[in-house]
């Protein structure tokens, strides 16, 4: 007997294939909607109507956007769960595409909690996938004592400076864990899109009495990767370039900590929500739980390919980076039970291997 019929928005994506393959392994009944983004599968090897083969053909497949109020009505038919990953995904190019992210990202999830609402359907769940950015920077807390902090971005002149760190009062503050509780400091069009989604999805999912859960994913890596998206995970483009013998490019001093999970965990994720039939309305944190410095990623990833070569650190910077932030995944842990299994050296021995 199924489990239930699950609507995976962005299902044959990086991260949807993934979950797809665990929902099906579950014993749901799979729907992918997905409109197929060349930027995204330019690369993959494809059947004749265009869907990578990567993909289970156990799951029904419906090639579309969410632009449709009356398309998307006719896909909910049936569908006892929605998990919604599509978006148009990236800080810098977001910043360049201002209409075609809001669209994509905040309009696309207009059209489905419109539709939602009319209560024409049978949806009792929904999980959707925010991001990290929605916060800045990470959180901090100062080196003498124990506040907490909440930082905005480097200005201009720090960075030129090269002053990497970010202070307070003169005193250097040190990155800690980032909590769920932070306040949202989104520095990008692509950021503010995943706020206000998030937001939108909490609100009507509650007014709807459906249970609701935002996802806030961090740095995610593994096999199904875009290679060739220029805005794609800087592991991806690391070994890119290690590949073609080129040493990896650091910015700043390479010591910037990030929260690597790899993406069967965050599919991992996913489902646990899924599982769970308690009535929850609200947003987790999904990594590892452990920080590593960007410097530390290139070395790792040289390591593992047998490449004697040292990355570039290049003290040049990107205005709108941040400098740390990591998860605390305690409260996900908690309520849902998830912890992630892989090792960042797991994970990035199945990515190369998949590259090669």
């Amino acid at each position: 007997m199924e489990k239930g019929h699950v609507l995976v928005t962005g299902g044959a994506g990086f991260i949807g294939s993934h979950l797809v393959d665990q929902l099906l392994d579950l014993g749901y009944e799979v729907t992918i909607l997905d409109c197929l983004v060349d930027q995204v599968h330019h690369d993959e090897k494809k059947d004749s109507e265009g869907w990578p083969l990567y993909l289970s053909k156990r799951a029904r497949r419906i090639k579309g956007d969410l632009s449709s109020e009356d398309q998307f009505e006719k896909n909910l038919k049936g569908i006892t769960h929605l998990v919604h990953l599509a978006a148009s995904v990236g800080v810098g190019q977001s910043m360049a595409n201002i209409v075609d992210y809001t669209k994509n990202n905040t309009l696309s999830a207009a059209v489905m909690l419109q539709v939602l609402s009319k209560g024409n359907h049978s949806v009792k769940k929904i999980v959707t996938a925010s991001s990290m950015s929605v916060y800045g920077e990470g959180q901090y807390r100062t080196v003498t004592g124990h506040a907490t902090f909440a930082p905005s971005l480097r200005n201009n002149k720090q960075l030129k400076e090269k002053k990497w760190e970010l202070y307070h009062d003169d005193e250097i503050l040190i990155p800690t864990p980032t909590t769920e509780e932070k306040p949202l400091m989104p520095a990008s069009i692509y950021a503010i899109n995943k706020r206000d989604h998030e937001e939108m999805f909490l609100v009507v999912g509650r007014a709807l009495n459906i249970p609701t859960v935002a996802l806030r994913l961090f740095n995610t890596y593994g096999s199904r990767q875009a290679l060739s998206n220029p805005y794609t995970g800087v592991a991806a483009i690391f070994i890119s370039r290690l590949l073609k013998d080129l040493p990896p490019l650091v910015f700043e001093d390479g010591k910037q900590q990030r929260d690597f999970v790899h993406v069967s965990d965050v599919a991992n994720a996913f489902a646990c929500v899924l599982e769970n039939e308690a009535e929850v309305y609200d947003v987790f944190n999904v990594g590892s739980g452990s920080a590593v410095t960007i410097q530390q990623v290139a070395e790792t990833l040289a390591s593992i390919m047998n490449k004697k070569i040292a990355p570039i650190i290049s003290n040049e910077y990107r205005i709108g980076d941040i400098r740390h932030c990591f998860a605390d995944i305690k409260k996900i842990e908690r309520v849902y039970g998830f912890k992630p299994q892989k090792s960042l050296s797991q994970g990035m021995m199945e990515l190369i291997n998949w590259v090669k």
